[in-house]
């Protein structure tokens, strides 16, 4: 059963008018905290959030597909043990909201895009790097967009491959469910054989060892390999026209989407967005 904050406030709505009633019309105490502090709540976003229906009371849990460098990967010394781009304009927004925090779940990326971890709450939120797209969101509904990203072409420094065109009769490494495969699938020669994988990790792993020639995927976390890995190389980059987008179940009703929207144009306004942004994909 789902844990909601809405209930919590009406309770205490409840107890507040009945203290108010025996107290014979005095002016009411001011609103303290659980130590004993006056409350400094003055109806913004913090209330707002109390109208969510959380899985978890007070904590935004989040989808994603582990790791994805630089969008999410594990970081102990981060609240949640989890950091990267996504990661951290969630961890704001969450903040923003007044919410005790951020709760990150390992999540396979064909159970986000199509919407079957949302439908059956795994949580309330997926953030993993998502492109935006009709057949997605068909199962989600999408926030604004917040990232622009290409596909490209990823190899191993010594390969002989320098475009889509050379891999005729070599094995491409993509993702399962992700536009990288989709965009191989349309584009790569006939000769090309596609291997499917489920995560990054995987399919690195197999262009290390010689299971396959190339990787087709997102543009920044080919990019970031090849930045920290000097034995592969990015060759080739197609400009796809994506957008990513974090997303909610289809038709949510507590206005989770349009604070999250409202959540992105704050970041933006207040010149945060562009702090965090620069944290990962800044030249070096």
């Amino acid at each position: 059963m789902r844990l909601t904050t809405r209930r919590a406030s009406a309770l205490l709505a409840a107890l507040a008018l009945t203290a108010t009633a025996c107290g014979g019309g005095d002016d009411p105490e001011p609103d303290t905290t659980e130590d004993g502090a006056e409350s400094t709540d003055d109806g913004g976003d913090g209330e707002a959030a109390a109208d969510f229906t959380l899985l978890t009371e007070g904590t935004l849990s989040i989808c994603s597909d582990l790791p994805y460098e630089p969008f999410e990967f594990e970081d102990p010394d981060s609240p949640s043990g989890f950091s990267g781009f996504d990661i951290d304009l969630m961890q704001a927004i969450a903040d923003d909201l007044g919410l005790d925090g951020i709760e990150v779940r390992a999540t396979t990326f064909d159970t986000i895009e199509n919407g079957t971890a949302l439908a059956t709450d795994q949580c309330d939120v997926a953030a993993s790097a998502m492109t935006i797209n009709d057949e997605r969101e068909e199962n989600l509904d999408f926030t604004d967009s917040y990232y622009e990203s290409l596909q490209s072409l990823l190899v191993n420094a010594d390969s002989d491959i320098a475009s889509l065109e050379d891999t005729d009769g070599k094995r491409i490494g993509v993702q399962v469910s992700t536009t990288g495969q989709t965009y191989a699938e349309e584009n790569a020669p006939e000769g090309a054989e596609l291997v499917e994988f489920q995560n990054t990790g995987d399919l690195f792993a197999a262009l290390v060892s010689g299971s396959v020639d190339a990787i087709l995927q997102d543009q920044p976390v080919n990019a970031e390999r090849a930045r920290t890995d000097d034995s592969v190389e990015l060759v080739e980059e197609y400009d796809t026209g994506e957008s990513y987008g974090f997303a909610v179940a289809n038709e949510r009703e507590d206005g989770l989407l349009d604070a999250l929207n409202d959540g992105l144009q704050t970041l933006r306004d207040d010149g945060r967005y562009d702090e965090i942004y620069d944290e990962y994909f800044a030249a070096e």
